[in-house]
């Protein structure tokens, strides 16, 4: 595993080919502060771990990526990783998921996908593994190192197979877009307690939910651990219909007093909030207009949809999902500003 700068800078420098890959993993599932933990690249011929945490400059990596041109698998959380540790994100990535996907691959799981292309069966052991401990054992060494050792295999049929489909031009097209999401989103989510089921609420339930988040966070922190740890959203919410009952939430037992104690003052603070400073409901968008036709539309247009997908053995919500095709329906966008043009072009919209 690489673990200085000098030999970080020395792979990068000694690279054949014009094959690239990269795989990420990080410890998000044992720590509060999520860092990147692990880095595995590949030429299809050197296959080779890097250690983020070792690594005192990240710089000839960086380098490299800001003209890259990268394979990776699933590419939406990788994504979101080199944004936030790394600061960049190279302008071209492909991704084989979506490639799978557009050739009607109906699993397409790394692990499926190895199997599908390469004949092997991998271990899924270590797939929840502390990437951040060290040292890492030699079965999640094998582990992160499969993540990009059969990458070039997978890749070179599923371009053959684009081409021979004559559908590479929408890969290209997918990944662009796929890539371009992604950068839009943003890093930190505006209310993050407004969780699954906060909709719904009334004034004083949100004040609950929030104060609860809040406290889970702080909880979570304070341990350094994922707020899952501390308790799911389900249990928020069960929490915060108690609580607007008037019954006392019932806590696990293994919460020790402190943290039972916060909880309560997390209630007692909700409960005594003064009505102006309640957070209110998110206004809706309003009802969609529907005329009389609407439904039939939208039924005609499903109708199509799935009898394309059908002739092209392609998962149907590739090509248009229902929200989308409803809001075309419905007239509330128009086809240029929310399809690909191979889309539209199989659609004939």
């Amino acid at each position: 595993m690489l673990e200085t700068t000098d030999q970080l800078a020395q792979y990068m420098g000694s690279l054949k080919g014009n094959f690239r890959a990269m795989d990420l993993e990080a410890d998000s599932l044992h720590r509060y502060y999520e860092k990147l933990s692990l880095i595995q690249f590949t030429d299809g011929e050197q296959h080779q771990l890097i250690d983020p945490l070792a690594i005192e400059d990240m710089q000839p990596l960086k380098d490299y990526l800001k003209d890259a041109e990268l394979w990776m698998h699933g590419a939406d959380y990788d994504i979101v990783l080199m944004r936030k540790d790394l600061d960049i994100v190279p302008p071209v990535i492909w991704d084989t998921q979506i490639g799978a996907r557009l050739l009607g691959v109906k699993k397409f799981g790394y692990g499926n996908l190895v199997e599908h292309y390469a004949g092997v069966e991998i271990s899924k052991t270590s797939q929840k593994a502390d990437w951040s401990k060290r040292p890492l054992t030699e079965k999640m060494r094998e582990y992160a190192i499969n993540d990009v050792l059969y990458l070039k295999t997978i890749v070179d049929q599923i371009v053959s197979q684009l081409h021979e489909k004559g559908r590479y031009e929408w890969f290209v097209e997918s990944c662009q877009q796929a890539r371009a999401k992604c950068l839009d989103r943003p890093l930190e989510k505006e209310d993050p307690w407004r969780i699954s089921g906060a909709g719904r609420m009334k004034p004083r339930e949100l004040a609950y939910l929030r104060s609860l988040w809040y406290w889970r966070d702080k909880e979570a922190q304070d341990w350094d651990r994922p707020t899952f740890m501390v308790c799911g959203n389900k249990q928020l919410i069960f929490w915060v219909n108690e609580a607007i009952k008037g019954q006392t939430p019932q806590l696990p037992k293994h919460y020790r007093t402190n943290r039972r104690n916060r909880f309560f003052d997390a209630i007692t603070e909700a409960k005594q909030m003064e009505e102006s400073l309640l957070p209110q409901k998110l206004k809706s968008k309003g009802k969609r207009f529907k005329d009389e036709t609407f439904d039939k539309r939208v039924e005609d247009m499903l109708s199509k949809r799935d009898s394309i997908a059908h002739k092209l053995d392609i998962d149907a919500s590739l090509l248009i999902s229902r929200s989308v095709l409803e809001s075309l329906a419905a007239n509330e966008v128009k086809p240029e500003e929310i399809l690909m043009k191979w889309q539209q072009e199989l659609l004939q919209y």
